[in-house]
């Protein structure tokens, strides 16, 4: 499917999205309201249009551009935001991507694959790690908001024959994450140690998460473009790391001496949660490939590039 539409394209993982589609001979048209993402994310070769999904306004794009392929990243995708303001939330993640999904409906798109959450939609399981099979129980509103759009996209694949495939997403990472938002401990840990700010730790540190690197979620995306209808699918190594892991990890790529100050726990946060890919493997052909400690190493470096203006 060479024409693309990309919502959230001047985000992190989106950004890298549209770049691997660009080099694949995609014509890609991309979609922002630029609330989170930079326009420095966007490559010169995609068609840019400064929108928010929820807005009406969207239909003009899709009647421009009429893709064949969607890849919905745009969203309110705050855990404590959407803790602080649940209808915002549900605003963004329901009733924007509905707006998406009925302009797919109606100019004809052939697939959209959804970046889903595998960190929030299973809220605190208690089997590691998590299958898709296991119950969803979110505990916090974004986790609620972003599985329900995974409801709609299987009653359009039933009612009208839109396919879909949606990936949910671990804690994603490297070059690009905004070290300045909520998400994204290795960005804001770097940048901070850069800075020769002491890091914070939400909780004793012991907190876990299941870590993959940003080339390996973009590898994903490019290989649902023809696998995994009508599936959902975990993306993830399988394996907890803590959040103090994280933070030593950064400091020993950075060759610095810190130690991190403790917070108090923020509410809508789980626990612990590590995905299991076995369903990408087998439908996707799809696992991790770049380790923790090569991984960070990348991002350190994306960093230290970007302080010195390189």
């Amino acid at each position: 499917m060479k024409k693309t539409l990309v919502t959230g394209a001047a985000g992190f993982i989106a950004s890298h999205v549209v770049d691997a589609l660009i080099e694949r001979g995609c014509s890609v048209a991309v979609v922002d309201n630029l609330s989170t993402g930079y326009e420095r994310n966007l490559n010169s070769k995609a068609r840019f249009y400064k929108i928010d999904i929820r807005d009406e306004k969207l239909k003009d794009v899709f009647d421009r551009e009429k893709p064949e392929l969607v890849i919905h990243h745009a969203a309110q995708m705050d855990v404590r935001k959407s803790v602080e303001d649940p209808i915002y939330d549900a605003q963004v993640n329901v009733l924007g991507s509905l707006n998406l999904i009925e302009n797919c409906k109606r100019v004809g798109v052939k697939k959209i694959i959804y970046a889903s959450t595998g960190g929030a939609v299973y809220g605190e399981p208690n089997v590691f790690p998590v299958t898709e099979e296991y119950t969803v129980d979110p505990l916090s509103q974004y986790g609620i908001t972003k599985h329900v759009f995974e409801h709609y996209l299987s009653l359009y694949y039933k009612l009208y024959g839109l396919r879909f495939t949606v990936l949910r997403y671990p804690n994603v990472y490297g070059p690009r994450q905004d070290p300045h938002g909520e998400a994204g401990v290795v960005a804001i840990f770097t940048e901070q140690m850069l800075e020769g700010i002491t890091p914070k730790i939400f909780g004793d540190g012991k907190k876990t998460r299941d870590y993959v690197f940003v080339e390996d979620i973009v590898r994903a995306n490019m290989i649902a473009v023809d696998k995994g209808d009508g599936e959902i699918v975990n993306l993830g190594w399988g394996k907890e790391v803590t959040d103090f892991e994280i933070f030593d990890s950064v400091r020993k790529a950075l060759r610095v001496e810190v130690e991190p100050i403790y917070a108090e726990k923020r509410l809508g946060e789980i626990d612990r949660i590590c995905l299991d890919a076995t369903k990408a493997k087998k439908v996707l052909g799809w696992k991790p490939t770049v380790t923790l400690k090569d991984g960070i190493a990348k991002a350190v470096e994306y960093y230290k590039k970007k302080k010195a203006g390189l």
